[in-house]
């Protein structure tokens, strides 16, 4: 092993011990200063690639994946859970007994992964490049700013309320922690300046990426569209999320044929040809073992779905999934193809655009029914939209989209829904304008002096 690997390996090992020591408070966290810095664009570089301890893992959007309903569990399964949280998400629990003494698990490891890109886009605005380093330069600064923007954006879907454009300037945002100099104290912005921090962001990350990235594990030009495109569909700026949707898909338009796919415990191979970037995002809820499908959502997919075999398996007490991107038995939460399609079917759908609206849908389902597939039509807007709307949560089932959508969709009379669960006969709800759509925020950092959500 030589002193290059050796330092960086010792960097990556100093600084993962210095986030998961840090348990408490994460933006007050401070790191060691007599740890090693990194002083080579290389450096930097081997830091945003560790995807293992930092990155690409453990992302911001598992809490939302347990609330949205598409899962239930059996009574003795949710008793033997390892997290209060985990439970207390299953439920909508009240603020007071979310918890029970627990850190946020979504919110630290978000917050860890900003403090380590702000450690980047510190260092690497210290060195200048030559000629031939340039590309590389950019690169780091590019990934720091998309890894920054990426948990914000999650951070937002689970801990600030549904975007809307007559309150997001005093609606709470996030604590934008913007520097890696932890003394410097942050309290929450704005909803408005939360989502123009992820947009500015990201427009800045587009401008420096490569179109494709060397491993999917990096950000890329198209990645940061596709992130774009999904935050503009939270914001409900359709126009936008169409806009950015079609520029990732000018880079890039690759859709598996599942056809071709063999069923498997976990069928789709990691960084398949649709992956954008890879990220995923885990807790033991998800396990297959506890894990069942709403019955009347594994039955929406007809027998010549690929669909319902390659994503689903019947079990004795019911169905399971497996179909994640991941590869494995993790969620996978990051950004495809497929989703951009849907993305920019229900934009053309929203604006009007029936034909290209379903040209999308159709192109999109093609690669996933059986032969003799039969194109949908609609012969309106409303009802090309309810089509697209269908077949999104069906393609993106169990990607951490779900509890997104229902955050935007609620407020359109045609399209909420109210969630129920039962738990050894004591029944559950969510009504569409719940304020428990929005999760706490953890003791620990209520107690920094962050405000808590109302809920």
């Amino acid at each position: 092993m030589n002193f290059r690997m050796k330092y960086l390996i010792s960097f990556s090992v100093a600084l993962v011990f210095l986030l998961n020591s840090c348990k408490r408070d994460w933006l007050d966290a401070k790191p060691d200063r007599l740890l090693v810095v990194p002083q080579k664009i290389t450096d930097f570089q081997a830091l945003l690639d560790n995807s293992t301890a930092i990155f690409n893992f453990f992302q911001a959007s598992g809490l939302g994946e347990i609330a949205a309903g598409d899962f239930y569990i059996l009574y003795n399964s949710w008793l033997t859970l390892y997290g209060n949280q985990e439970r207390s998400a299953y439920i909508w629990e009240e603020t007071a007994k979310f918890y029970g003494g627990e850190i946020s698990n979504d919110w630290q490891y978000a917050y860890k992964r900003i403090l380590s890109a702000n450690v980047v886009l510190n260092g690497i605005e210290k060195i200048k490049p030559s000629e031939d380093q340039k590309a590389a330069w950019s690169n780091v600064k590019g990934s720091a700013l998309f890894f920054r923007a990426f948990d914000f954006y999650g951070l937002t879907q689970e801990y600030c309320r549904a975007y809307s454009g007559t309150s997001a300037a005093t609606d709470p945002g996030l604590p934008l922690r913007l520097d890696y100099d932890v003394n410097l104290k942050v309290y929450r912005s704005s909803l408005q300046q939360t989502y123009d921090q992820i947009i500015n962001d990201l427009s800045a990350s587009a401008v420096l990426l490569p179109d494709t990235p060397v491993a999917l594990t990096r950000p890329s030009k198209k990645a940061a569209y596709a992130l774009l495109a999904r935050t503009f569909l939270a914001m409900e700026n359709y126009q936008s999320a169409g806009r950015y949707a079609d520029s990732a898909l000018n880079i890039g338009d690759e859709l598996l044929n599942y056809s071709s796919i063999n069923v498997a415990s976990y069928p789709f191979k990691k960084f398949n040809k649709e992956v954008i970037f890879h990220s995923t995002f885990t807790y033991g809820i998800f396990n297959a073992s506890r894990l069942l499908v709403e019955p009347e959502l594994y039955k929406s997919y007809t027998e010549d779905d690929y669909r319902r075999t390659l994503f689903f398996n019947t079990v004795a007490n019911g169905v399971n999934f497996r179909g994640s991107y991941s590869g494995d038995r993790t969620l996978f939460g990051g950004l495809t193809t497929d989703e951009l399609f849907l993305i920019r079917a229900e934009c053309n759908a929203r604006n009007g655009d029936v034909s290209k609206a379903m040209e999308d849908l159709n192109r999109l389902l093609r690669t996933r029914f059986k032969d003799g597939y039969t194109d949908l039509t609609a012969d309106n807007a409303e009802k090309a939209l309810e089509l697209v709307l269908r077949e999104r949560r069906k393609e993106l089932v169990f990607r951490g989209t779900r509890w997104s959508d229902l955050r935007r969709l609620n407020r359109d009379s045609r399209f909420k829904v109210t969630l129920k669960r039962t738990l050894n006969g004591t029944e559950y709800v969510l009504k569409p304008d719940d304020k428990r759509y929005v999760f706490p925020i953890d003791d620990y950092e209520v107690a920094s002096g962050i405000v808590q959500n109302d809920r």
